[in-house]
């Protein structure tokens, strides 16, 4: 499951990378639930949550739907 999730990150990245931003993949626990950090201008952007649930979270869900919930630390 942690390879799935890894594309689907690695087919983010680069949207994100545009706008000075990138995302990393920490982990993916035993109950499904994805950890990343965001990095770069997504760290410290007001829209990160946005950019957490609507982008990121939703995108892992569609190819990978037993996720159970995505985690920024």
């Amino acid at each position: 499951m942690k390879e799935r999730v890894e594309a689907v990150i690695n087919e983010i990245k680069p949207f994100l990378q545009a706008d000075g931003g990138d995302v990393e993949l920490i982990d993916v626990d035993e109950n499904g639930v994805v950890k990343v950090r965001l990095q770069g201008a997504c760290a410290g952007c007001a829209f990160s949550q946005m950019t957490l649930a609507n982008v990121i979270e939703q995108r892992i869900r569609e190819k990978v739907p037993e996720i159970a919930s995505v985690e920024a630390i």
